[in-house]
């Protein structure tokens, strides 16, 4: 089922959040119980060097310049401490990551989301740490539009599949949307499917045959004399 909001599908950056977003949705709708403490200590030091510059402006508006000069330039250092914070909590802790949480069962998962410019594919590294036992990593990279329609409308189902299919933790939470390919379509020789190299060969069977019965005609025909 599709959802009924629309986002412009040449706009990448739409696609990602998109994406990112319903990530939570699904995951969270399966019992899995969602950190937020990357998100906190991001807004918490956002939010900080927002009120410093609030307060320095309000305090120049009242007393002037001058009378706060010495506020001004503690708030001035403060602010960039905090912007310089924020800066490196985004670079080297969250790096693109977009969910956290835990499953019912206990394991540990992290999403981190990416996108190259100009390619409209979805990478995706998905980090599940069990109880005991050390950390599994997965990739995957799907292009957008196996869930978004042509209209810009998400898709919910195999963007879902795409989870449960790959992710043994998601999966065993949502065995419906667990999609196991067909073992006619699995590629043979040279990439190509059984039912294509089939095909090929049945074709190429009937063109022998034709030719031999052609070469044969050919043969029985009988030669006319010259006069």
């Amino acid at each position: 089922m599709s959802s009924q909001e629309r986002i412009t599908v040449y706009n990448q950056a739409d696609l990602k959040h998109t994406s990112d977003d319903a990530i939570a949705n699904y995951l969270n709708s399966l019992r899995f119980t969602q950190s937020h403490t990357l998100t906190d200590v991001r807004l918490g030091l956002g939010y900080s060097a927002f009120l410093i510059a609030a307060a320095c402006f309000a305090w120049d508006y009242k007393f002037g310049f001058f009378a706060t000069k010495p506020y001004t330039a503690a708030a001035v250092v403060l602010y960039t401490l905090l912007q310089g914070a924020l800066t490196l909590w985004v670079w080297l802790v969250e790096k693109g990551v977009v969910y956290e949480g835990i499953s019912p069962d206990g394991e540990k998962i992290s999403i981190t989301t990416s996108t190259t410019k100009n390619v409209p594919v979805y990478n995706l590294t998905i980090t599940i740490t069990p109880k005991s036992g050390p950390p599994v990593t997965l990739n995957i990279s799907r292009p957008f539009n196996q869930w978004f329609d042509s209209q810009g409308h998400f898709v919910a189902v195999p963007f879902q599949e795409m989870f449960a299919s790959n992710v043994s933790a998601i999966g065993k939470l949502d065995a419906k949307r667990v999609k196991t390919p067909s073992a006619s379509m699995a590629p043979a020789a040279g990439g190509y499917s059984t039912e294509m190299l089939d095909a090929v060969l049945d074709a190429s069977t009937a063109s022998a045959t034709g030719s031999v019965d052609s070469a044969e005609a050919t043969a029985k025909k009988p030669k006319r004399r010259k006069a």
